[in-house]
């Protein structure tokens, strides 16, 4: 059974011990959407005990860089597990996504996997290894 809160202009889903954060349509999320979500997951980690969270990325097509890490610190100081709905093209694309973040068959979202991949690049710049990204919506 899935149980619906609101935070702020935020949908919050809880499945179990699962909660996924919904933001809306905007495909491009700007610091004040990334402070909003930072103030989601701090009274929902530190007030609420979570430790499993899926962001809703389905209409993200741009986010600011401090996204990726923001979660990644989370992860690593308070042991969160976070999860990533399948963003667009533009967010698959980013080097934060495609190194820390691996496609779970069973639930169809990206998981946060803090050791990372190793990214081989060459001379250029450009990544080694092609990635594949799904097509845009």
């Amino acid at each position: 059974m899935t149980l619906q809160r609101r935070f702020k202009r935020m949908v919050i889903d809880v499945m179990g011990d699962v909660h996924v954060l919904h933001m809306g349509s905007m495909e491009i999320w700007d610091g004040a959407d990334l402070a909003l979500l930072r103030e989601a997951l701090a009274l929902l980690i530190e007030r609420e005990g979570c430790r499993s969270i899926v962001v809703d990325m389905q209409f993200v097509k741009y986010i600011p860089s401090g996204f990726f890490g923001m979660l990644f610190d989370w992860h690593e100081k308070r042991d969160v597990a976070f999860a990533l709905t399948p963003p667009q093209p533009n967010v698959q694309r980013m080097l934060w996504f495609q190194q820390f973040f691996r496609f779970a068959t069973d639930h169809g979202w990206y998981e946060l996997n803090a050791v990372g991949r190793d990214m081989h690049t060459s001379p250029a710049g450009y990544v080694a290894s092609e990635v594949l990204v799904e097509e845009e919506v």
